[in-house]
């Protein structure tokens, strides 16, 4: 959903008036639907090669859609030794992008999860270039939230894995991760420490808020990584997708709006089939309007992440939470615990 100051399309949850927000893409790491009409800026078109912060390029992969925005935003990060956050799709046009921009200085490629449209070039550039690929694990195992655009690459391997807080000195810079689970549950941010610019891979992104796919995509945990990335002091953010972000305190402030508000509106279609119970295909269509058959794939697993979340709070039940199409119900009162304060 587009909110606040936040204007076009990018990878996130449709917004109730069907504005062409962001929906699942076709083939895998391609290309999905481009929203119709829409024309990207000059410094936003794939293929161009622009400095966004003193010692850091972005290249932007071809790829635009619904579900991408303009494309995934590559960064190359250094001077003599460069490191390289998300290569992005395997595309041979955008390969060759890279490997001119980075000549022989590549030493270190940077992933920030394994969903399709992020991860599968980092096994060719590191082949052409010996850099040693750096990720928080492994995909995870498909589940009925991981298709389309939100599928794995199920090739990925790391040379080294990153936990919280591990740092990678590159000797004029260092960069920082910052295990942030919710997306996917092996989404790393990276801090470019002396800056305090903060690579949010789809943690957060310009344009929209961001598709959260059960069951890997977890909403709670999702919230409680805005959370952690709010109380840090980042100065800026250079989101996977879309511009750069310059006032991070309020973006993170409206997702967390944007993510109470729609628990709420889910709640309230709950509240009058405690009896009867209804799944999320009925809540789409209480809660959204005019959407295409697309936005209602992506809109469906927004609605299930929340009812998740709030089946783990005691909030609402379900015989199988893992069933896209199990029936929801409302919890008595007495049985719900109070819900997390973010």
């Amino acid at each position: 959903m587009t909110t606040g100051r936040h204007t076009g399309p990018g990878r996130g949850d449709p917004a109730p008036t069907g504005s062409g927000e962001p929906g699942p893409g076709g083939v895998p790491g391609a290309a999905d639907p481009e929203p119709p009409g829409r024309i990207w800026p000059e410094h936003l078109r794939p293929g161009r090669v622009s400095e966004v912060a003193p010692g850091v390029r972005r290249v932007i992969a071809p790829n635009p859609g619904y579900m991408t925005g303009p494309g995934t935003n590559t960064y190359l990060v250094g001077g003599d030794r460069l490191a390289l956050l998300d290569p992005g799709p395997d595309d041979d046009a955008h390969l060759d992008c890279l490997l001119e921009t980075a000549g022989d200085r590549l030493l270190w490629i940077l992933v920030t999860h394994t969903h399709v449209d992020h991860a599968p070039l980092s096994t060719r550039l590191a082949e052409r270039t010996g850099a040693e690929v750096i990720a928080f694990g492994p995909p995870p195992r498909p589940g009925p939230g991981g298709q389309g655009g939100d599928a794995h690459y199920a090739a990925f391997a790391a040379h080294r894995l990153f936990a919280d807080g591990d740092r990678l000195d590159g000797g004029d810079f260092v960069i920082e991760a910052v295990h942030t689970p919710g997306h996917t549950s092996n989404h790393l941010c990276f801090e470019l420490v002396d800056q305090r610019l903060l690579f949010s891979g789809d943690h957060v992104m310009d344009g929209s808020t961001v598709v959260i796919a059960p069951p890997d995509g977890d909403m709670a945990t999702y919230m409680e990584s805005l959370q952690k990335v709010r109380a840090r002091t980042t100065r800026r953010i250079a989101p996977g997708h879309g511009d750069m972000i310059d006032d991070p305190a309020a973006v993170l402030d409206e997702y967390l709006r944007h993510r109470r508000g729609r628990e709420a509106e889910v709640l309230s279609v709950l509240a009058p089939g405690v009896q009867r119970g209804i799944n999320s295909e009925v809540i789409v269509d209480l809660i959204y309007q005019d959407l295409g058959e697309e936005l209602r794939k992506v809109a469906r697993l927004t609605v299930w992440a929340h009812l998740r979340k709030l089946g783990s709070e005691g909030r609402a039940s379900t015989p199988d939470r893992d069933d896209p199409e199990a029936p929801w119900y409302l919890a008595p009162p007495a049985a719900a615990r109070e819900p997390e304060i973010f």
